[in-house]
Formats: structure tokens, C-alpha cells, sequence
């Protein structure tokens, strides 16, 4: 507490910090929401595709023309990872990494939610 009392900027970047995770709480929600249903059906199109005994008996191709749920999940799936879907369902704790590698410069830390961590002062001898 004393600290913030003497570094007024400290506590409006840890304000700032926390604000702009928070922000990102929302997107990522939805984002992981999309990736779930769509690895669900992805799983569930394959299951469906691998069971089928049609699909022993004709090409790769035609195979995946007669499971159109599967071949869209699919595709829909590598698109949101070419699309950087990774990365947004973990986009505060990426953001919170690396305020964390800069502020060991600084006896400090965060944690996931953006709140400063002090850390003692090393003691030179």
C-alpha cells in the first residue's frame, strides 16, 4: 500500500493492466466457445466417417463427399487455426507472460488477472 501512496503511475499501470485483461475476458470466452463446438463436431463427423463401411470401399475423396458434416467441421476447424484461433483463446495469459518477463526487470510480477505482485528487495552483502 505504501507503495502505490508513493508511485501514483504504478497503480494506474496496474488499473490499466487489469482493464485491458479483463477486456480481452469476453472475446476469449467466445472464442473458446467456437473452438469446443467445432472440435465437437469435428469428432463427431470423424467417428461417423471412420465407422462407416462405405468408406473402406471408395476413394479418400469420395469418401469424404458422402460425409459433407464431417468435411466442413473439418476444413472450419484448420481455417480457425490458420486464422489464429490459438492464440485468441489464450490471449490474456500471453499478455500477462510478458508484462510478467518485463516486470522481473523490476522485483515484480503479476498474476492472470493483471494485479501487481512486489516482490522483496534483493539484499546485496
Amino acid at each position: 500500500y505504501a507503495l502505490y501512496t508513493s508511485f501514483p503511475d504504478l497503480k494506474a499501470f496496474e488499473r490499466r493492466l487489469t482493464e485491458y485483461i479483463a477486456c480481452l475476458q469476453p472475446a476469449t470466452g467466445r472464442w473458446r466457445m467456437i473452438l469446443i463446438v467445432v472440435s465437437v463436431c469435428t469428432a463427431t463427423g470423424a467417428w461417423n466417417w471412420l465407422i462407416d463401411p462405405e468408406t473402406q470401399k471408395v476413394s479418400f475423396f469420395t469418401s469424404l463427399w458422402n460425409h459433407p458434416f464431417f468435411t466442413i467441421s473439418c476444413i472450419t476447424l484448420i481455417g480457425l487455426f490458420f486464422a489464429g484461433i490459438h492464440k485468441r483463446v489464450v490471449a490474456p495469459s500471453i499478455i500477462a507472460a510478458r508484462c510478467r518477463t518485463v516486470l522481473a526487470e523490476y522485483n515484480m510480477s503479476c498474476d492472470d488477472t493483471g494485479k501487481l505482485i512486489l516482490k522483496p528487495r534483493p539484499h546485496v552483502q
